[in-house]
C-alpha cells in the first residue's frame, strides 16, 4: 500500500509495501488489480479495459483475498538475513530473535489458513537458516537492481545457500536507502527471482531510525530500546507473511486492488499491552516483546488478527 495517506495508528504516517516487483506477473481473466511488489496494485491492462468495470471498482476495493492459483509457499520456509552496511549488535539481537522464533508462533499460524491451489495448507514452520553481512558493496543508496544482485552474490559466493524454500531479506541500516521509493512509497518489500535456475524469493527491509522515524518507524520508546530494529521487526513480519502466501504474486491477492495478507493489515497493530518502558507491545516471541501489525486471516472469517486459532 502507498504511504500518502493519513495514519491513525500509533501516530504512525505511513504503510508498508510488498508484492511482487520482478518478473511478469499476470492477473485473472476478473482481475482489475495485480500485485506490483511494493504493496499497491497495478492496473493489468493486460486483461481488461477499465471504462466497463469503474462502475463496480469501488465495491471490489472491499473484496477478500482469493487464490490466483500461482504457487504458495506450504513447506518450512528458512529465513535468511542479509546484514547490510554497519550495525549495532542489540538492533541484530532484536531480528534475529525474531527470525528464530516467529516460526510455530500463534501470530505465523495465521498463515496456515491459506492453502495451495491443490488444498495443501501453509505450514507453521519458519527456520532461521543463515545469515552473512555486506559492508555496504554497492553504496547507501541502493536500487532494485541493486538489492537482487547483493541476495545473488552472497549465494554465488556460497555465503548462503541456493534454496528455493528460503526467503533472503536485505536488511539495510539506518544510512542506507533504497531509490526506488523507500519511505515515500514503501518502507520494505518482497519479490522473487530465477537465480541460478530456481525460484528464488527475497524482500528488502529498510531502516526507518534516522531517515523516516515518522512514517515507517515504530512507537517510541520501541519495545526493545532499538527503534529501528523494532520497527524493522514488523516490516520483516508482514513480508514473511506475503513471501509465504504469494511468493510470486499470482497466488493470494485481492484482485480489486492487489493488496496480499500483510497489507490488508498494514499499522492495524489491534490490543497491545504496555512494557516495563511504557513502550506497546502485542507479540512475545522468545524472551523479547515486539508491536507487529497483524495480519489477514481466512478464518473463520477474512479479517485482520494477531493469532490463529
Amino acid at each position: 500500500m502507498k504511504l500518502n495517506r493519513k495514519l491513525v495508528v500509533l501516530a504512525l504516517s505511513c504503510a508498508y509495501a510488498s508484492v511482487a516487483l520482478a518478473g511478469a506477473v499476470k492477473g485473472s481473466g476478473d482481475s482489475v488489480y495485480k500485485p506490483t511488489g511494493k504493496g499497491w496494485g497495478e492496473l493489468d491492462l493486460d486483461v481488461q479495459t477499465h471504462a466497463q468495470k469503474a462502475a463496480t471498482l469501488k465495491a471490489q476495493r472491499t473484496a477478500n483475498l482469493t487464490n490466483q492459483g500461482g504457487p504458495v509457499m506450504t513447506a518450512p520456509k528458512n529465513v535468511y538475513y542479509i546484514w547490510y552496511g554497519t550495525w549495532d549488535s542489540a538492533s541484530q539481537n532484536v531480528l534475529t530473535n525474531l527470525g528464530n522464533h516467529i516460526g510455530g508462533s500463534p501470530y505465523f499460524n495465521i498463515n496456515t489458513t491459506y492453502t495451495n491451489k491443490a488444498g495443501t495448507h501453509v505450514q507453521n514452520v519458519v527456520n532461521y537458516a543463515g545469515t552473512t553481512t555486506d559492508s555496504g558493496s554497492l553504496g547507501t543508496k541502493l536500487s532494485d537492481a541493486n538489492i537482487e544482485t547483493i541476495v545473488a552474490n552472497k549465494i554465488n559466493s556460497g555465503a548462503l545457500p541456493l534454496d528455493a524454500n528460503g526467503v533472503y531479506f536485505v536488511l539495510t541500516d539506518k544510512n542506507t536507502t533504497a531509490t526506488s521509493g523507500f519511505c515515500t512509497q514503501y518502507c520494505g518489500w518482497h519479490t522473487n527471482a530465477t537465480i541460478n535456475g530456481q525460484d528464488i524469493k527475497y524482500a528488502f527491509i529498510g531502516n526507518p531510525e534516522t531517515q523516516c522515524a515518522s512514517s515507517c518507524g515504530a512507537n517510541t520508546p520501541s519495545p526493545n530500546n532499538t527503534p529501528g530494529a523494532d520497527a524493522m521487526a514488523s516490516i520483516i513480519s508482514h513480508e514473511l507473511e506475503e513471501a509465504t502466501t504469494d511468493p510470486d504474486g499470482n497466488a493470494w491477492y485481492a484482485l480489486s486492488n492487489g493488496m496480499e495478507n500483510g497489507d490488508k493489515c498494514a499499522w492495524n497493530f489491534g490490543a497491545t499491552s504496555t512494557a516495563a518502558n511504557g513502550s506497546a507491545y502485542n507479540q512475545t516471541f522468545g524472551t523479547m516483546k515486539y508491536l507487529i501489525q497483524q495480519n489477514w486471516t481466512l478464518l473463520p472469517s477474512q479479517a485482520c488478527a494477531q493469532h490463529y486459532p
